[in-house]
C-alpha cells in the first residue's frame, strides 16, 4: 500500500511517500525556519504563507522523484492536529481537495501519534507490545503505554514548558540564537554539567508528569547573578548543566513509567530525541535497572524522522484508522 502523507502543522511543508507503512520511497521538506530565527521563535502567519507557496510544487516533486503517478497511490494522510491552525489549515485543505478530485481515502492523524510512528520507518523487525514512548520536543512531552495500535493510554505529560520549549528560551537568555536545542547540545560538549546544580521538577516516585518552568527561572537567576558579560566558557558550563538536568528529569520519569508498566520496548520520539544526551542518559538507566534488562530502546534511524515530516504521518496513517 502507497500512502501520501503531507505534514503543516509548525513551519515545515513536508510530502511524503511510504509503502506498506514502513518504506520511505521519498520525504521531502521545506523549512522557513530562516524567516523566523530574526523573531527569536515561530510567526504563524509567516510559516502559513510560505506552506501556501510551498505544497504544491513539493507533491509534485515527490511524484517525479519516484515516478509514480496518482494511480498508485492507495490513501492520503494528513496531519490534522495539534499545531498551528493556519498551518495545519493548509496541509488538511489540501488533502480533502486531492482527496476529492482524486477519489482517495483521507486519513487524518494526531501530529504526536505521528511522531510515535516514527519509529516504524525502515524497521524490518516488527515492534513487541506493550510499549512506553517518551514524545519530546518544542511543544509536547508525553508519556504514552501503546498496548497495542488501537490502544494508546496517556500516562504523563508536562504541565507546563515542554523540553523543547525550555531549549528555545534558555538559548535566547544566553543569546546563542534559534532554534536551541541543537546550539545547546553542541556547546554543552565543552562544558561541565556538574557545575551548576540545577532542580529536577516533579521528582516524586508515582508522578509521571513533567514541569521545566522551575529549572527555565533557576537558569533565568543563574544568570541574573552572574557577572556580564558572559565567556564562552560560562555559557558552556551554563548549557551542559541546564541539558544534564532536562535528560535527568525526562529519563528518569520514563524508566519509572517502564517498569512499572513491565513494557516489552522503551521509544523516543520527537525532535529532541535527536539529543545524544538524552539518548546516552536513558541507556546508562535502561542498563542500570534490574526490571529492564535486555528491554530494546528505539529511536527513529534518521535524524529526519526526529524532527517534523511527513514520512511519520504516512506511517501513522497506514496503521492507524483515524476517521
Amino acid at each position: 500500500m502507497l500512502i501520501l502523507g503531507i505534514e503543516t502543522s509548525c513551519d515545515e511543508t513536508a510530502v511524503a511517500i511510504v509503502e506498506d507503512g514502513k518504506s520511505v520511497l521519498v520525504n521531502l521538506i521545506s523549512s522557513s525556519i530562516a524567516e523566523h530565527q530574526q523573531y527569536g521563535g515561530i510567526v504563524p502567519e509567516i510559516a502559513a504563507r510560505d506552506q501556501i507557496k510551498q505544497i504544491i510544487p513539493l507533491i509534485q516533486k515527490a511524484f517525479e522523484k519516484t515516478k509514480l503517478s496518482w494511480q498508485d497511490i492507495d490513501k492520503i494522510a494528513v496531519t490534522e492536529n495539534p499545531g498551528l491552525i493556519s498551518s495545519l489549515l493548509v496541509g488538511i485543505n489540501t488533502a480533502q481537495t486531492l482527496a476529492w478530485l482524486k477519489e482517495k481515502p483521507l486519513v487524518k492523524v494526531n501530529h504526536i501519534k505521528g511522531h510515535i510512528y516514527a519509529n516504524w520507518l525502515e524497521r524490518e523487525k516488527n515492534v513487541d507490545f506493550p510499549i512506553m514512548v517518551l514524545t519530546v520536543s518544542g511543544g509536547h512531552n508525553e508519556l504514552m503505554l501503546i498496548k497495542n495500535h488501537d490502544d494508546f493510554e496517556l500516562i504523563g505529560e508536562t504541565l507546563d514548558d515542554a523540553a523543547g520549549e525550555a531549549f528555545d528560551k534558555v538559548a535566547k537568555m544566553l543569546d546563542l540564537g534559534y532554534p536551541g536545542g541543537p546550539i545547546i547540545s553542541k556547546l554543552a560538549l565543552q562544558g561541565n554539567p556538574k557545575t551548576y546544580n540545577f532542580p529536577r521538577s516533579l521528582n516524586q516516585n508515582n508522578n509521571f508528569n513533567f514541569s521545566f518552568s522551575g529549572l527555565k527561572t533557576s537558569v533565568l537567576y543563574t544568570l541574573r547573578d552572574l557577572e556580564e558579560p558572559l565567556t564562552e566558557a560560562v555559557k558552556a558550563d551554563i548549557c551542559a548543566s541546564f541539558q544534564a538536568a532536562v535528560c535527568d528529569s525526562l529519563s528518569k520519569k520514563l524508566i519509572k513509567a517502564a517498569e512499572k508498566y513491565n513494557v516489552q520496548e522503551i521509544h523516543l520520539a520527537g525532535g529532541v530525541s535527536a539529543n545524544q544526551c538524552l539518548r546516552q542518559t536513558i541507556q546508562h538507566k535502561i542498563n542500570t535497572s534490574k526490571l529492564l534488562i535486555n528491554i530494546l530502546l528505539k529511536f527513529p534511524k534518521k535524524i529526519e524522522y526526529c524532527t517534523d515530516n511527513a514520512a511519520m504521518i504516512a506511517v501513522a496513517g497506514y496503521y492507524l484508522d483515524v476517521n
